[in-house]
């Protein structure tokens, strides 16, 4: 079964008892507006790609850690939307969830998100029992403090913060996460899987970084102009979009150097390169270096 019909099973049935009757259903509503319909999945795909790479023994519990990793993720963009952040009323080219359902319904959908979150994961060990711990230990690490993506955020709230130290908190914790899990989950140790991930992850936040300068909501499906706007760090602002669009190219370089041997490494290469054109399309870094 391909990686994204595995995603969207794993996170339906994960949601599955927000909609049954005699729970709040404007809750309910609020955490699948939040997850459905998805963005690009790439967290939870890694999840998987790698947990096959790996030689992947339970696929219950590859799934389940690829819908915490990404039920999390869309716990993180809930909050992230919230008029004390971004005060975003966009996300995924729909009305964000603060937007749709209010302050209040948004706050405690993030909340439930990330306890269904355990909760999936927890479930789905049956099998093997014994890879929870470590699974767990690796989940919270790219969430919480202190370098996870709550870290991240929190960053935002700082005097002063390294650019490079937040970026890594508030993207590639979870990337790295998502990576490791995935060989966790098949039984393998997930340290040589974490500098894949937090490379990959760093890139997809400074190509956000150009996105953000360069882009429209229309593009992004989100409010565009963000990062000046809030006064939000960003690779583009210091480095100017040439520099950006360098700094890129360099990651993803290096993310393609980190693959671990294994049967899959070509193929691993070969979705990373998939990405990063996904990302920034050659039409749009021909743009951005006509601009620079």
């Amino acid at each position: 079964m391909p990686h994204q019909d595995r995603i969207e099973r794993a996170l339906r049935a994960s949601l599955a008892p927000s909609l049954q009757a005699g729970h709040p259903p404007a809750l309910g509503a609020a955490m699948q507006h939040a997850v459905f319909p998805g963005g690009a999945r790439i967290r939870p795909t890694l999840c998987l790609a790698v947990s096959q790479a790996c030689g992947e023994d339970d696929s219950a519990l590859s799934e389940g850690a690829a819908a915490a990793i990404e039920l999390l993720h869309c716990a993180s963009l809930v909050h992230d939307d919230l008029p004390c952040f971004d005060a975003a009323d966009l996300r995924r080219g729909l009305p964000s969830v603060q937007r749709l359902f209010g302050e209040r319904l948004a706050v405690l959908a993030g909340d439930a998100l990330i306890v269904a979150a355990f909760e999936v994961l927890g479930s789905r060990a049956r099998r093997h029992l014994s890879r929870l711990p470590q699974l767990l230990q690796t989940v919270c690490r790219g969430v919480g403090m202190p370098l996870g993506i709550v870290a991240g955020q929190a960053w935002e709230c700082e005097p002063q913060l390294s650019l490079r130290d937040y970026q890594q908190a508030k993207t590639g914790a979870l990337f790295a996460a998502a990576t490791m899990a995935g060989a966790q989950a098949a039984g393998a140790d997930g340290t040589p899987w974490r500098a894949l991930g937090e490379q990959l992850g760093m890139a997809y936040q400074v190509a956000d970084d150009i996105r953000d300068v360069a882009l429209d909501s229309s593009a992004t499906g989100k409010p565009g102009g963000q990062d000046l706007a809030l006064g939000r760090p960003s690779m583009a602002h210091e480095l100017g979009l040439e520099g950006a669009l360098a700094e890129f190219h360099r990651l993803i370089q290096l993310t393609l150097q980190t693959v671990p041997a294994c049967p899959g490494a070509a193929q691993f290469r070969q979705m990373i390169r998939h990405e990063a054109q996904r990302l920034l399309p050659q039409q749009l870094m021909e743009r951005v270096a006509a601009a620079a």
